[in-house]
């Protein structure tokens, strides 16, 4: 069973002391309330799906793992299945099976 999300407060310094344990509660889809002196001042909210996967990617791409795709996709050359060439014994096989029909 899921838990819905819900929303937090913490104050800068119990921010600052528990970081940790409320970034932990972002990535678990909380969201947190920052106060300074009881008001309100910013919130903390957790990315949605797609913007983790694109940070993700960013950070793949900055460490020299992966390259960034070219713009317009793959070529079409490279999706085209090239012709195959029957050599060998595979053509005497092919011409054995043709006398006999």
């Amino acid at each position: 069973m899921k838990v819905p999300p819900t929303k937090a407060t913490a104050s800068v310094v119990q921010l600052k002391a528990r970081l940790s344990e409320y970034l932990r509660r972002v990535k678990a889809g909380n969201e947190i309330v920052i106060t300074e002196r009881g008001l309100p001042i910013a919130r903390i909210l957790p990315l949605d799906a797609d913007q983790r996967r694109a940070s993700r990617e960013e950070r793949l791409i900055r460490a020299g793992v992966i390259r960034p795709g070219r713009p317009g996709g793959i070529r079409k050359s490279l999706l085209e299945t090239p012709p195959v060439k029957i050599s060998g014994v595979l053509d005497a096989l092919l011409a054995n099976r043709e006398e006999d029909r």
